[in-house]
């Protein structure tokens, strides 16, 4: 096949999907003005409409996506030079634009979902001629099919945890009940899941950001600086620090010459425990231990864990048995 079939099968492919993208958007506007008929005409966002703050923008315009069944996202917006006010914003769906190319694409096996299909659907307010914003321009076509209304609370704009929900999942977290009991019981309060305003997704990243408080500058200048008065009291003292991605530190293992020592004549069966009470940051403390000739329990390690992971405990051991000249016992428990 010479260049000249190419180019134009390619043209005709193209010319295919820029037909098909027409249909789609028209079939999309059409069910949008039969979910205008269903709600009230004081819901629909017109040119000229008034608001005090551009919160109050934001949160109408969001009501109106939860009817139609979309999510919406702020998108470009102008501030006053002298005061740093808003001027002007866009609020637009969150499936406006296209995903970037990115050039690790190629050593990717399996790629994420396209959620951006070039959606223009968007409400603009302007505040240039009073201190009101006001309602410049609204587009209701979407190149995408919209969900359905009774799956609208999924979208991520419509999900929001409140301060008294926040402390209701705090509350059956220390009471030991789990994130899905708790979200279920909360559920079944509201009528659903879907009055709810938030899904177990969001419960469980709530209680996980909870958990993974990042420590104060104050407290790992502390960790540090008792971690270097050891090394001066002791050379062969010993610690190391894992970081995660944003280069916090997570996990943190030192051991001193005694228990190093200790190990080597000792070192044939250890017990690792973290069953100690976790400090104010939510972290474990483990520790291994042995027993000597005397009986008498002695420390070998200790750490403070980010969290109880797999990926956490390979480390630990990891750096534990190079800690200890790559000696293994011969018998541990947990």
């Amino acid at each position: 096949m010479d260049n000249t079939n190419l180019v134009d099968n390619d043209l005709q492919s193209r010319r295919k999907i820029d037909f098909e993208s027409e249909d789609e958007i028209l079939s999309s506007n059409v069910d949008i003005k039969s979910l205008h008929s269903k709600i009230d005409e004081e819901a629909i966002p017109k040119v000229g409409m008034e608001f005090n703050t551009e919160e109050e923008a934001y949160n109408f315009y969001n009501a109106y996506a939860y009817k139609i069944g979309f999510s919406i996202r702020r998108s470009k917006m102008h501030k006053d030079f002298l005061d740093g006010l808003i001027i002007d914003r866009i609020f637009c769906c969150s499936c406006e634009g296209h995903r970037e190319k990115d050039k690790r694409d190629v050593i990717v096996k399996s790629h994420r979902a396209e959620t951006r299909f070039g959606c223009l659907a968007r409400m603009k307010i302007n505040s240039r001629q009073n201190s009101k914003y006001r309602v410049i321009d609204f587009v209701m076509e979407h190149t995408h099919v919209t969900s359905s209304p009774s799956k609208s609370h999924l979208h991520r704009s419509q999900r929001r945890l409140t301060v008294a929900q926040d402390a209701e999942i705090d509350l059956a977290n220390i009471s030991g009940i789990t994130p899905k009991a708790s979200y279920d019981l909360m559920a079944r309060r509201v009528g659903g899941c879907e009055n709810l305003g938030y899904t177990i997704v969001d419960c469980r990243n709530y209680l996980q950001s909870k958990r993974t408080i990042q420590m104060r500058v104050g407290d790992i200048g502390g960790i540090l600086e008792y971690l270097q008065s050891m090394q001066l009291e002791d050379p062969t003292f010993v610690s190391a620090m894992q970081a995660d991605e944003d280069d916090m530190i997570t996990n943190i293992f030192w051991a001193d010459g005694r228990m190093m020592t200790d190990y080597f004549y000792f070192g044939d069966v250890v017990s690792f425990d973290t069953t100690y009470k976790k400090n104010k940051e939510c972290r474990s403390f483990a520790m291994f231990l042995g027993v000597n000739h005397h009986k008498q329990t002695i420390i070998f390690g200790a750490a403070l864990l980010y969290d109880e992971t797999v990926e956490t405990f390979a480390w630990l051991f990891d750096t534990f048995a190079k800690t200890m000249s790559g000696k293994k016992a011969k018998d541990y428990s947990y």
